[in-house]
């Protein structure tokens, strides 16, 4: 008697659209790859996008607390952190663009319905962010 012969995981891929995924247009493709995301990589839940959206959210939250409220009016009041500002802010902007990264990245790997929604709210912060990285670097050097 022969064994039932078990098809091999390309043909699984090839044989069940449900392994493929959604569909995905041109643009899609373009940004997978942008983003560095492999076709075949394992996907993450929209719970991972969500949770990796708020952290990066935290992040520029901090930031922008610490930018603009803390360092110029607080710590100046009583007498600390004098001119610190720029250096910190550097390094929070830092973090601040690669947590945004990365979550837009969870939206990717997620095929979340608003990937492209965060995809333009998150660039569009980057690019705030890299104007006040460039005046706190000027602020630094001169």
């Amino acid at each position: 008697m022969s064994q039932p012969q078990i098809p091999a995981v390309s043909e699984f891929a090839i044989s069940d659209p449900a392994l493929l995924g959604p569909p995905r247009s041109s643009s899609d493709r373009f940004m997978r790859r942008l983003l560095r995301l492999p076709a075949d990589g394992p996907r993450a839940s929209a719970d991972q996008a969500r949770k990796a959206f708020q952290t990066s959210i935290a992040v520029a939250t901090v930031r922008c607390l610490l930018m603009y409220i803390v360092f110029p009016f607080v710590l100046p009041a009583i007498g600390i952190a004098k001119g610190v500002g720029p250096y910190i802010g550097v390094v929070i902007g830092i973090l601040a663009m690669v947590s945004i990264i990365y979550s837009i990245r969870r939206f990717w790997r997620a095929d979340h319905s608003k990937r492209w929604h965060y995809t333009i709210f998150g660039t569009t912060i980057i690019c705030f962010l890299i104007v006040l990285a460039v005046e706190d670097l000027a602020s630094i050097i001169s």
